[in-house]
């Protein structure tokens, strides 16, 4: 039996008509940049996603990017994040010149761990950036509560995770702004790169709405150095008409994670995600921790079921970040997850029988 780690074809036969019939309104009305589909969706997300404003953007990267310009951060400022997510996190602040400094994980959830955080604050910091890794969001409260002390400012990296919730908070109206990525392979994904920045300050989402357009409001007139960061019309389409699906996927994402936890009650060297009380987990990712890693994924993929590690090497350790100065050893816990971690399918489609089939699979390590 194969089972592959995602299967976009299941979810695209059932609503295929209605996908075409969106692409075809989109090039039926020429309008390609910036149109009446980016306007609904961005108003639908923000009532999705709990808040006040969303502005669509090119790409959870560029979301994460034009975030930290909307706050005009300097070379040789610091933002705190997670040395356990993908690259952007970090990334996106190197990029400016500043300096990515990381706390490490809990190592139940995979989140950024909030009692480490503020060990980590200097007179240089600006910013946090939690991580709401593989669906379930962070510890917001506390975090908010840090940044409220410290006078910093909170952009939630919530591209893995949009309709999760812990405490009654929504991802994306929890800080200053929130980052959601609509790459294919997410919960609401698209036909390619897509992204959308969402806030509750008129004027961080006034200043977002600029720099994704050169920073101009009024054409050939730039008030902020900006760039091209606008999501396109044909995307925001296609995201329309899924959105309207996201909930019910979330559920049998949902139930589907109930079914393996269940049948992995019993498995040997397996530890299914932990999963906070008072949450929703959205499950962009079942990952699993498995001491014998490398022997669980051989047998699964001779078995043709799909997996993957996520993240094989943190972010400290990364060759283009060997400026900061960091070894092995610096967070273990990050190090420790990546030695041992490994998604396998969780997808709203994939039905009782594959799941059994993988945890049969499992359980015979």
């Amino acid at each position: 039996m194969r089972v592959p780690l995602l299967d976009l074809q299941a979810q695209y036969v059932p609503i295929r008509n209605e996908i075409r019939s969106a692409i075809d309104r989109v090039l039926d009305s020429q309008q390609f940049i910036l149109g009446p589909e980016v306007g609904a969706l961005e108003k639908e997300i923000a009532a999705y996603s709990r808040c006040a404003f969303a502005i669509g953007v090119s790409s959870g990267t560029d979301a994460l990017l034009a975030s930290l310009m909307a706050i005009d951060l300097k070379p040789g400022d610091e933002v705190i994040t997670s040395p356990y997510s993908f690259f952007a996190s970090a990334g996106e602040v190197a990029r400016l010149g500043a300096v990515p400094i990381f706390a490490d994980i809990d190592r139940r959830t995979y989140n950024i761990d909030p009692a480490r955080i503020e060990k980590k604050i200097s007179q240089r910091t600006r910013a946090i950036i939690p991580v709401h890794l593989f669906g379930q969001m962070a510890e917001m409260a506390v975090v908010m509560d840090i940044a409220r002390r410290h006078n910093l400012i909170v952009i939630e990296d919530a591209a893995q995770a949009i309709g999760a919730e812990v405490a009654g908070m929504r991802a994306g109206s929890v800080g200053h702004l929130a980052c959601f990525s609509f790459f294919p392979s997410k919960n609401l994904g698209g036909c390619g790169d897509g992204g959308m920045i969402t806030t509750n300050d008129p004027g961080l989402a006034d200043r977002v709405r600029l720099l994704r357009s050169h920073g101009f409001r009024t054409k050939y007139h730039n008030e902020l150095l900006g760039g091209n960061f606008r999501l396109d019309e044909i995307q925001a389409a296609v995201l329309r008409v899924k959105l309207k699906y996201l909930d019910s996927w979330t559920e049998r994402r949902r139930a589907n994670a109930a079914l393996y936890r269940q049948n992995l009650a019993s498995a040997q060297y397996v530890q299914v995600p932990h999963e906070l009380p008072a949450s929703r987990h959205i499950y962009n990712q079942f990952v699993l921790r498995i001491d014998r890693r490398d022997e669980a994924m051989a047998r699964l993929r001779h078995e043709e079921i799909g997996c993957e590690v996520y993240y094989p090497m943190p972010l400290h350790l990364q060759p283009c970040f060997t400026n900061l100065g960091h070894r092995p050893g610096d967070f273990p816990i990050s190090e420790d997850a990546a030695h041992h971690s490994l998604a396998v399918p969780i997808y709203p489609e994939l039905g009782e029988e594959r799941i059994r089939f993988v945890c049969d699979t499992l359980a015979r390590l």
